[in-house]
Order: structure tokens, then C-alpha cells, then sequence
């Protein structure tokens, strides 16, 4: 049996409480949840979860509160097989938290709340271990750690995966410079290259310098280009929706494993695209997330 790869995911934790409804309301009011659950979330610590469900040897860098969320944010993870070494609790901080309210469409709205006085430092961090991952995918929550994560992936010669969403955009053309695979939702790409069509705002990420820029297009699938001329665009799997929370952060994952494995691009989208997916069939960000087999089976089937 092949040895799991190892992929090291740096970036946001955090503590879901998701409302399902039927419907959103057109004006303020009281409205009652059909269904209630509490579960992990976070970008990068759902692209850990999603790796880690692959097969991946995944681990999270991250902060978290000492508080009931922040042990409820690790234990999940620990359960989910993720390493949770450096996700580190500091004292008198709060854990991050959202509210997400999800309608019978699997659209979302999400409320979030960060404690912007937890420490940003990095000095704790074990920065001579990017030599041995595979692959390392940053969001843009932990700018500090970004940067430095970064630039030491690159001296390393370990590819990296961007997590482009909405956030950090003063940072974006600094940490283009630095990254291999930049992967944007479409409102952050709209947002970095205003008033450009998606092919054409794809280009000018390129030029910043990564090898790779691709954006998700939620039910359009994924639109990709490359510095080699290489583009492409993977069709969304068609699934019956119950929650989009998390398909971003379920791609990324997956993505990432990809290129830590050295997939062709046009495989590794088509894989990232079809874990999104499944994602999207329960609700939570991670109850849908496939195991390796699960996720070939569908693969398979729908190549049939």
C-alpha cells in the first residue's frame, strides 16, 4: 500500500453552528430551523479534512481560543484523522465562529465573528517541516503565516496552493509572486480584477506569476488557465443540492492532494470538482466530504 502524502494546510479554524430553513425571509422577522448542527469549519481546516479523507497525511497550522469552541474546533479535527500538532490554543482568545444559514436550494448566507487580537506571530510555527510535505495550501485569514510559509515552500522547491477567496486583498499581488497554484472563488477574482471577464482576469493573475490561476464558478464548474497556455473548463457535477458550505474549501483540498501527487491538471480538476460535489449533498461543510473509493465510484460513473 502506498504511503499516505503528506500535504500541510496553514490558515483558518473555526466552530460552524448551521441553520437549515425553507426559505429566506423577504424582511426581518422570526423564522424557525427546520434542522440544527454544530461542526467544524474554517477554510483551511476543511481543505485538511477533505485531504485527510483522500488518504492524505494532512495537517492543520492554525490558532484557535482556549475556550469550549476551540476544543470542540481540535477534537473534530482529531477525529477526522487531521494532524493538530501546531493548531494552538491561546489563552484568553476566542475561537472563531460562524453562524450559517443554509435554504432549501443549498444556498447560504454565513455570519462570522474573529477575534482580531489573537496573536499573528510565528515564531512557533516549525517552518524547517515544508521540506517534507508534498504539496502546502494557504488561505488568507494568517497573513503572517502565509508569507513566510510561502517563501520558504518556494527556496524548498514545495509546490503551493492558494486559497485566493474574498480577504487579504492588499497582500494578493505580493503572495501571487510566491505561490504556484492560485485558486480563486469568483467574487475574489471579480473583486481582484474589476470589470474584466473571468478568461481575461485569469491572465492577469498569471502575470502576477503563479503557474497556475483558476477560479470556481459554483454550478459552471471550474475555469482554469496556465503560463504555458494551457486552459480549460471542468462542467460542475450535476447532484441534487443541500448545502453549498464548504464546496470552495472541499475543492481546495482536494486540489491540493492533486498537485501533491503530481496529477495532470486536467485530472486533478475534474477530481477536485467531483469532491465539491458530494460535499454539496449533505449538509455541513464535512458530512459529504468522499473517502478515496467513494470518490472514484463517482468519478467512474459518471465518465460511464
Amino acid at each position: 500500500m502506498a504511503q499516505p502524502v503528506p500535504l500541510i494546510c496553514v490558515g483558518h479554524a473555526a466552530l460552524d453552528r448551521i441553520y437549515r430553513i425553507e426559505s429566506f425571509p423577504p424582511e426581518p422577522t422570526k423564522i424557525r430551523a427546520l434542522e440544527h448542527i454544530e461542526v467544524g469549519g474554517g477554510m483551511a481546516a476543511n481543505a485538511a479534512v477533505a485531504a485527510a479523507r483522500l488518504g492524505a497525511k494532512a495537517e492543520l497550522w492554525s490558532r484557535v481560543g482556549d475556550d469550549q469552541a476551540g476544543v470542540a474546533i481540535r477534537n473534530g479535527l482529531k477525529a477526522e484523522k487531521v494532524d493538530i500538532r501546531y493548531v494552538h490554543a491561546f489563552e484568553e482568545a476566542r475561537s472563531s465562529t460562524s453562524a450559517v444559514i443554509v435554504d432549501s436550494q443549498g444556498e447560504r448566507m454565513i455570519i462570522t465573528q474573529r477575534d482580531t487580537s489573537i496573536p499573528a506571530g510565528t515564531s512557533w510555527l516549525p517552518i524547517e517541516r515544508i521540506s517534507e510535505a508534498k504539496a502546502v495550501l494557504c488561505d488568507l485569514r494568517w497573513l503572517e503565516a502565509v508569507r513566510v510559509v510561502l517563501t520558504r515552500a518556494r527556496r524548498e522547491g514545495v509546490p503551493t496552493v492558494l486559497d485566493a477567496d474574498l480577504g487579504g486583498r492588499e497582500a494578493l499581488p505580493e503572495l501571487l509572486g510566491l505561490v504556484d497554484y492560485a485558486v480563486f472563488s469568483a467574487p475574489s477574482l471579480h473583486e481582484f480584477a474589476r470589470g474584466m471577464s473571468d478568461a481575461d482576469a485569469l491572465q492577469q493573475v498569471l502575470r502576477h506569476g503563479p503557474r497556475h490561476a483558476g477560479v470556481t464558478l459554483g454550478g459552471r464548474g471550474y475555469l482554469w488557465a496556465e503560463r504555458d497556455g494551457r486552459t480549460g473548463h471542468q462542467p460542475a457535477f450535476q447532484i441534487d443540492v443541500v448545502d453549498t458550505t464548504g464546496a470552495g474549501d472541499a475543492f481546495h483540498g482536494a486540489f491540493a492532494l492533486g498537485v501533491a501527487e503530481n496529477m495532470p491538471v486536467e485530472v486533478n480538476v475534474r477530481r477536485a470538482a467531483a469532491v465539491a460535489a458530494l460535499k454539496c449533498t449533505r449538509l455541513g461543510s464535512r458530512a459529504g466530504l468522499p473517502t478515496r473509493t467513494e470518490l472514484e465510484l463517482f468519478v467512474a460513473l459518471h465518465d460511464g
